[in-house]
């Protein structure tokens, strides 16, 4: 069996594991996917080269500048708040509780403790999220206003809302402090447009982010001209994932479910991109972009590595496309993460001390030092020389390939 094959298995074996409650869920194999995967060709096939991010993320006219920094790997989110004041079936966490604003593992209890984070990692984005950001409205204000006095006045900023607690004032206020964009996720409100319009002329740039509900494809494409109106330039439209938190509200839809390295939910990847095809041949004014589940687990786990390992490595460490540190001497080879805490862990780390907080940096062995045939070492050059268009075969160019490159494209169903 190739490796592969047997990673992919082990996905199927973890995911039903995991979601062994909920016996009745139907998820995806040869029987009853090739339906579907016969519509994902013919809808991929018609938007042509519209593809960003190693073919993980089609779009239709452009993508926002927050969308660009994400993928490049120099984002930012900051949880502002643990705790929303929506109750949308498909949110995957709980959100009950405010907690620190944190992000990445890391709590910063001070606004200046965080856009100095910022400003030493060379950060180009800053998003806040939540939660709910506008529960905690002066506590969001502080810390954009703190980003634009401390940090790179070219950092784009942007806020995720539900809209429900948004108006005018706060608005012109977030607009005052350097808001450069606002994402509503108007599934939360019924696909209202209200708060929306109360944005338009005052902040920057205007999106739509909603994860792409099957049930809700014809509302979309209705209101796409409406979203044009009230001042809508992107939307960005994700798909939807299995969690332990949402898993009793989708277990009662007839989705199916697709093994990754976290369920996710075929049908919304289909509303996706005929929303996107639908875009496309009206040529309606408006940017769309798909934000599939494999483009954010992959750029964005990859990117944030990136960022950290490219500030704190030494100029001779070797850092992959993945962002892991890359040891190949002699006839040996392996891998190391490099790891942020704010919590001394035990055994070797690194003491990093600013002004206003103290980290820790550690290295983890991601690959273990292993040695190479003569074979062995030609077939890992040429593989780090030249990334291969599929999967290795073996297990240990399939290892050596995880640690090096991010994988191209979606998966078959």
């Amino acid at each position: 069996m190739e490796a592969f094959d047997a990673y992919l298995n082990g996905l199927v074996n973890k995911n039903k594991d995991t979601f062994s409650a909920y016996p009745d869920l139907k998820w995806a194999g040869y029987y009853n996917t090739a339906e579907a995967s016969e519509r994902r060709e013919e809808l991929i096939k018609k938007l042509e080269e519209n593809w960003l991010f190693k073919e993980t993320k089609p779009y239709h006219k452009q993508i926002s500048k927050g969308c660009m920094i994400c993928g490049l790997g120099s984002w930012s989110c900051l949880f502002i708040t643990g705790k929303c004041n929506a109750s949308c079936f498909y949110c995957p966490a709980s959100q009950l509780a405010d907690e620190t604003p944190s992000t990445q593992g890391l709590n910063f209890e001070s606004p200046e403790s965080y856009a100095e984070y910022i400003n030493f990692f060379k950060f180009k984005g800053v998003s806040f999220s939540g939660g709910e950001p506008l529960l905690f409205f002066d506590r969001t204000l502080q810390y954009l206003k703190q980003v634009r006095k401390k940090c790179d006045p070219n950092i784009y900023t942007w806020m995720y809302t539900n809209g429900i607690l948004a108006d005018e004032q706060k608005f012109r206020k977030l607009a005052s402090a350097g808001l450069n964009e606002v994402r509503f996720d108007i599934g939360a409100t019924g696909f209202k447009l209200d708060k929306i319009k109360l944005a338009k002329g005052i902040i920057p740039n205007i999106t739509v982010e909603i994860p792409a509900v099957p049930e809700e494809k014809e509302r979309l494409k209705q209101l796409l001209p409406e979203m044009i109106k009230a001042g809508v330039t992107n939307l960005n439209l994700h798909q939807l994932r299995l969690t332990k938190h949402n898993a009793p509200k989708l277990s009662k839809r007839n989705y199916t479910y697709i093994h990754a390295e976290h369920p996710i939910v075929l049908e919304s990847e289909l509303t996706a991109l005929e929303i996107l095809n639908h875009a496309k041949e009206k040529k309606l004014d408006i940017g769309i972009n798909y934000c599939s589940f494999y483009f954010k687990n992959r750029f964005q786990k990859a990117g944030f590595r990136k960022q950290i390992t490219n500030v704190l490595a030494d100029s001779d460490e070797v850092i992959t496309e993945k962002g892991f540190i890359r040891n190949f001497e002699d006839n040996s080879i392996d891998y190391k993460a490099m790891v942020i805490s704010e919590n001394k862990p035990d055994g070797n780390n690194r003491e990093l001390k600013l002004k206003h907080k103290t980290y820790f940096i550690r290295m983890e062995n991601s690959f273990r030092p292993t040695t190479l045939t003569k074979n062995q070492k030609t077939e890992v050059e040429k593989l780090i020389k030249n990334e291969p268009q599929n999967a290795p075969e073996s297990q240990l160019l399939f290892q050596v390939w995880q640690m090096e490159h991010i994988e191209k494209g979606l998966r078959e169903y």
